[in-house]
């Protein structure tokens, strides 16, 4: 088992040094916790400077900067990461900073805050509303497997396993091999541990002496194991579309191909009602539809927008994230009948993300930014992986993914026959790679931290709302929980309620009771 990491922003060299330490920090008035050790007290002395954001059409109103961190914490001196930032400033009188993290693991916070940025407008009377790509994401020393990308896949017939077990693990180590090539020094230090101390050390790069934070989906996972790494930073921190913290991998990946599939049956039930449905007006032969589809695509690709071969799997990857909100399912609708009558993947490729680029190399000891058009397209996916299996501790071994590869098939199509087969193969890549590290299963809980807001939706298809109530048994006293009784991942942006009651809390402290609930918006077509 893993050493505990420590819960203090810097790593003492013994206690002759620890009290040296405490003494020059009461003589020269640091606040208590910064880190003086001079190799990590320089990035805790950084100022961010603003400036346009590079690029197409950024908002003019939105500044760019960038933050240097340690790429490995626990040793200071042996390289550096730069960090990409971006911000709308405070409109009023600036009371400080709110950081925001989208989600994922693996989602860019800048490309998206170009996009939705506009939905923290009402933040910005009193803060700066910051968001950033975290390590291994977006233009901060991207990861990426590369060709390995083409290697997930296991094979469909059972026997093949059986011939074979051996060539099955040669391909998830392949898989996890090519991961390692393409992606250069960042990815052995990826996880979400290392991401909450960069958020420390971007909160005193903001001037902030306390962490104001909204985060969704994944996004609230590092929230929750900052506030266990740093509680006497932790301010006004809310957690939306609440992550598990103690479920392993494999039990998340079920949840996961359920949530989805739920939200894909009533996609189709609600595409059925509408004459221009490209699947028809029998919702039950819809959804048969589009398992066909997925897998006639995987048989016989059609071009993608760069020329690479377009699969069921990249379909899954895309439907995947249009589920997220029911205000996409309208362009959703579209943009399968664009696929489905002229054979264009155009418009659903825009529900993927990703960057601009086919897979590169990541330049091994670089550390600084990457122009956006540089980001590897399986970013994304490669960053998921990485960050996930960076903070699950379990690996199964050999003989158990080759004895038990049927049953956990057979589980995973149960739990969604369109999802399963993309959410199994999450799971199984993590063989391979090093374990992961226990602190967030073990050590991130009964916080002794401020008063902080977990919403749960209840009709969330990516984080269920049991996670919600799991989470904040877990957290303890500190967590404060809304009742989000609509539909869609998060509540933020899609329920006027939820927005108010958290804007309240950021702007002005006041949370609701524990337990309160918001009714759902209505639906709108």
């Amino acid at each position: 088992m893993p050493a505990k990491l420590s819960t203090r922003p810097t790593l003492w060299r013994g206690a002759a040094v620890t009290c040296a330490v405490g003494l020059a920090v009461i003589g020269t008035g640091l606040p208590t916790g910064r880190p003086s050790e001079p190799a990590v007290s320089r990035f805790y002395d950084q100022k961010v400077s603003w400036g346009k954001c590079p690029g197409e059409g950024m908002p003019k109103d939105m500044q760019c900067g960038k933050v240097t961190v340690p790429l490995d914490h626990d040793h200071p001196r042996d390289g550096t990461l730069e960090l990409a930032l971006a911000r709308y400033r405070a409109t009023g009188h600036r009371k400080g900073s709110v950081l925001v993290n989208f989600g994922g693991p693996g989602g860019a916070g800048v490309p998206q805050f170009a996009g939705a940025g506009k939905e923290f407008m009402s933040l910005t009377d009193d803060y700066d509303i910051v968001t950033f790509d975290p390590r291994g994401v977006g233009r901060s020393s991207p990861v990426s497997c590369g060709d390995g990308k083409e290697q997930i896949d296991l094979p469909d017939d059972p026997a093949e396993v059986r011939r074979d077990p051996q060539g099955v693990l040669d391909r998830l180590r392949d898989a996890a091999a090519a991961c390692a090539r393409h992606s250069g020094p960042v990815l052995p230090h990826i996880g979400t541990v290392d991401a909450a101390r960069d958020l420390d050390v971007m909160r005193a790069a903001l001037g902030d002496r306390k962490l104001n934070y909204l985060g969704f989906s994944y996004g609230t996972r590092l929230g929750a194991v900052y506030a266990a790494q740093f509680p006497d930073k932790v301010g006004r921190l809310v957690l939306d579309g609440v992550d598990t913290l103690t479920e392993p991998l494999t039990e998340q990946g079920v949840a996961g191909a359920e949530g989805q599939q739920k939200a894909l049956d009533e996609f189709t039930d609600w595409c059925a009602e509408d004459v221009a449905c490209p699947f028809g007006r029998d919702a039950r032969q819809a959804r048969r539809y589009v398992v066909m589809l997925v897998d006639s695509l995987d048989k016989d690709p059609v071009p993608s927008v760069f020329g690479e071969p377009f699969t069921g799997q990249d379909l899954v990857a895309a439907v995947s994230s249009a589920l997220y909100s029911k205000e996409l399912w309208p362009s959703l609708e579209r943009a399968l009948a664009t696929l489905v009558e002229d054979g264009s993947t155009h418009a659903i490729e825009a529900f993927a993300g990703g960057g601009g680029s086919p897979a590169r190399r990541a330049k091994a000891g670089d550390g600084g930014l990457v122009d956006a058009e540089d980001v590897p397209l399986d970013n994304p996916a490669a960053a998921m992986m990485a960050i996930n299996c960076a903070d699950d501790p379990d690996r199964p071994t050999g003989r158990e993914i080759t004895d038990g590869l049927d049953r956990l098939r057979a589980r995973y199509e149960e739990a969604s026959p369109v999802f399963g087969r993309q959410r199994l193969n999450e799971v199984l890549m993590c063989y391979g790679r090093p374990a992961g590290t226990d602190f967030i299963r073990e050590d991130v809980k009964d916080l002794d931290t401020p008063k902080m807001l977990l919403v749960g939706t209840r009709g969330d298809p990516a984080t269920p709302y049991r996670w919600t109530m799991e989470t904040a048994r877990r957290l303890g006293s500190s967590a404060v929980v809304l009742d989000n009784k609509g539909s869609g991942h998060t509540g933020y942006a899609s329920s006027k309620c939820v927005h108010g009651k958290v804007d309240a809390f950021l702007l002005y402290g006041t949370l609701p009771p524990d337990g309160s609930s918001c009714a759902p918006d209505e639906d709108r077509r």
